[in-house]
């Protein structure tokens, strides 16, 4: 069960910060390494394999030539697929460790990329009016305190007239613990910290790893969109998504037509939204 933290203020935000990098350095030493991983698979990354998806590709458009920031890069799979689609990409994220083996994984896939250890709340300056394309892609919102900071880092990295395209987890399918029996246990936006522990891996179910305490945040969609347009950011898309071709929460109805959905009743509530905006010129 989930509990609100009682502390607050930036000094609260930043306790969160280091606890969720602690999971995430441990998460950057084990994704890919291990036989049921469902998500990841480095060797066959190196040979080939493409990773992205057809929601962000298609807002993304031709990224041949174009400089493109990536927010939240782990250890830079996506990044350095957007390399292989023509892209002169930099990947950020938190976690020193993630940071460290993406530069290896670049080096072994022999594709070019920066990569920046930062948090995405505070994106460093040299990054500003750099980008053409801001882009991160799921599980993005949930670990961040300041969605206000997070949109005018993004709105600040790109170049006047380039868009930010953003794909996550839907609030509506974040609410939701278990589908049978259906319970609810999480807040659909307000964004309040929650403390939970965290053992394991979304990659791969049987890892068992040393259970980690990590602070998360419920934002919804209208609170989500305000803080884009709260950066001066101009909203050209939103698109909720009811199907999905992966399975984020582990829980989802797969259909015959092999995508994976979260059925309420004889209808079904979104799995992922997409946003994209634009720097005005």
């Amino acid at each position: 069960m989930l509990r609100a933290m009682t502390d607050d203020g930036k000094s609260a935000r930043q306790a969160g910060t280091d606890l969720n990098r602690a999971l995430w350095d441990q998460r950057a030493e084990i994704h890919g390494t291990t036989e049921g991983d469902r998500f990841y698979d480095e060797e066959s990354f190196v040979a080939g394999r493409r990773t992205l998806g057809p929601i962000e590709t298609g807002l993304a458009g031709d990224v041949e030539g174009r400089d493109l920031l990536h927010l939240q890069c782990h250890f830079g799979m996506d990044t350095l697929d957007w390399v292989r689609r023509g892209a002169r990409a930099t990947g950020v994220d938190f976690s020193p460790v993630a940071i460290a083996r993406a530069r290896r994984l670049a080096e072994r896939a022999g594709l070019e990329a920066e990569f920046v250890e930062a948090d995405t709340q505070a994106l460093p300056s040299g990054l500003d009016g750099r980008f053409d394309l801001v882009v991160a892609t799921i599980g993005i919102l949930c670990w961040i305190g300041d969605p206000a900071a997070w949109m005018r880092g993004a709105a600040r990295a790109l170049r006047p007239g380039g868009r930010l395209v953003l794909v996550d987890l839907h609030p509506a399918c974040q609410m939701v613990a278990s589908l049978d029996p259906l319970v609810i246990d999480w807040p659909y936006g307000g964004g309040e910290p929650h403390r939970e522990v965290n053992e394991g891996t979304y990659a791969d179910p049987s890892v068992r790893t040393e259970p980690r305490e990590t602070v998360e945040y419920p934002h919804s969609l209208g609170e989500i969109v305000t803080a884009a347009l709260g950066a001066g950011l101009t909203l050209t898309h939103l698109g909720e998504h009811v199907a999905a071709d992966f399975d984020p929460r582990g829980f989802l109805a797969r259909g015959a037509d092999g995508l994976y959905r979260l059925p309420i009743g004889d209808s079904h509530l979104p799995v992922l939204y997409s946003l994209s905006a634009e720097k005005p010129r």
